[in-house]
């Protein structure tokens, strides 16, 4: 967003103008309604920013629900910000632990701070891009006094009277549309600083997943977090804000469900037993966490094979730390015989899962050309030392 636009946007009939497009879900949409609205002889400037606020507001009701309605974003600002719903958890983790005053250093367009906000905590929201911050102050403005915005580098603000911090380094380049990932050396502020500050005083950092392990510090708490299937964040709690005992944890939320694995260090492996009646999948935040041992010893599962994140086990039970999927047969590996397989049991639509074989799923989906009436999921995996192929149902519930 270029500031023309924001000066144009934030204004009565900018704001108005907004509220009143709505809903957009499509680039014809977004065609029709500019030549609508330059039609009605309204500036170029206040044409884009307001039917480019109506798209990403369309977008962000996924991370923010009705809230999104109420807000202001950028493409990049919205793609970054933390979903509402896990937002809510980190606020009140910090609730939990007595804070009565964070502040968010990198707060982008302000979706942890308005967790934050949102359950009384005392806010001071820092960024160092002037627009992000103007976008985060009007967010935040129904909050008043108790959710203060700047523009201002996080090393240079003071932190008198806050109680701890929230960090989101920023881990791509600058822009408000397309950014590009930068190594850890160039994030803002700098790693050091961020785990400097973070010895100081009680501290939550927002990281990738795939985040360096051996990078994080050995009194932290690591809780890697899943959410619908994909897993979206490492946050790194240090002083009062990590729990007694707790160094590794798994988040896992579907819908408006969640589960939590915790763990004093990572777990050993399940040792590797023969294909049984079920495989299941681990969530993405479990694997991270490394805590695919302690699921399996809960689901009386062994490992399919040495360093897949596989599963298996005969008793019907599943777990919410895992997809689980019943074995209905085994298929043969090779492309022809696997095809007339398919074939000759009429599955026209194949989900693909695979671990430790080099397949892509698209292009072999192709290469199978399906036909039939009827659905199933297809395995490609490792069982001990060989390559094996699994058709299976998911199992609910």
């Amino acid at each position: 967003m270029e500031r023309a636009e924001l000066t144009a946007l934030l204004t009565p009939e900018g704001l108005r103008l907004v509220d009143e497009l709505g809903a957009i879900d499509s680039s014809d949409e977004v065609a029709r309604t500019v030549s609508r609205l330059r039609a009605q002889g309204l500036s170029p400037d206040l044409v884009s920013a307001a039917v480019g606020q109506a798209r990403l507001r369309t977008r962000a009701r996924a991370k923010f629900g009705d809230f999104a309605d109420r807000m202001l974003f950028t493409r990049a600002g919205l793609e970054q910000a933390t979903r509402l719903s896990v937002g809510a958890r980190h606020a009140g983790r910090f609730r939990d632990a007595g804070v009565h005053g964070v502040a968010d250093l990198g707060c982008g367009i302000g979706g942890d701070a308005l967790a934050f906000a949102g359950i009384g905590l005392d806010v001071l929201a820092v960024d160092a891009d002037e627009t992000t911050a103007a976008l985060a102050a009007y967010n935040l403005a129904a909050f008043g006094d108790t959710a203060t915005v700047r523009h201002a580098r996080a090393e240079d603000v003071a932190l008198d009277g806050v109680d701890a911090v929230w960090l989101d380094p920023a881990r791509r380049t600058a822009g408000h549309t397309e950014t590009a990932r930068v190594a850890a050396g160039d994030w803002s502020p700098s790693l050091e600083w961020v785990f400097a500050l973070a010895e100081r005083m009680p501290a939550g950092i927002k990281l990738g997943p795939a985040f360096d392990r051996a990078r994080i510090p050995e009194t932290a708490e690591a809780q890697w977090i899943s959410v619908d299937g994909s897993t979206i964040e490492l946050v790194v709690w240090t002083g009062k804000l990590a729990r007694a005992g707790v160094r590794r944890s798994a988040l896992v939320v579907r819908s408006d469900r969640a589960a939590e694995l915790t763990a004093s260090s990572d777990a050993e492996d399940a040792e590797v037993r023969p294909l049984g009646a079920f495989v299941h999948e681990p969530e993405g935040a479990v694997i991270r966490a490394r805590l695919i041992g302690e699921v399996a010893r809960r689901l009386d599962a062994g490992m399919l094979a040495p360093g897949i994140a596989y599963l298996t086990s005969d008793a019907e039970i599943t777990s919410p730390f895992v997809q689980s999927f019943r074995v209905l047969e085994e298929l043969p590996t090779d492309l022809k015989a696997l095809r007339q397989a398919l074939r000759e049991r009429e599955i026209g639509t194949l989900e693909i899962k695979k671990r430790g074989v080099d397949v892509d799923p698209a292009t072999f989906r192709t290469q199978l050309k399906l036909k039939g009436p009827r659905t199933a999921t297809l395995i490609l995996t490792r069982g001990g030392t060989s390559r094996i192929a699994l058709l299976a149902e998911r199992v609910t519930g």
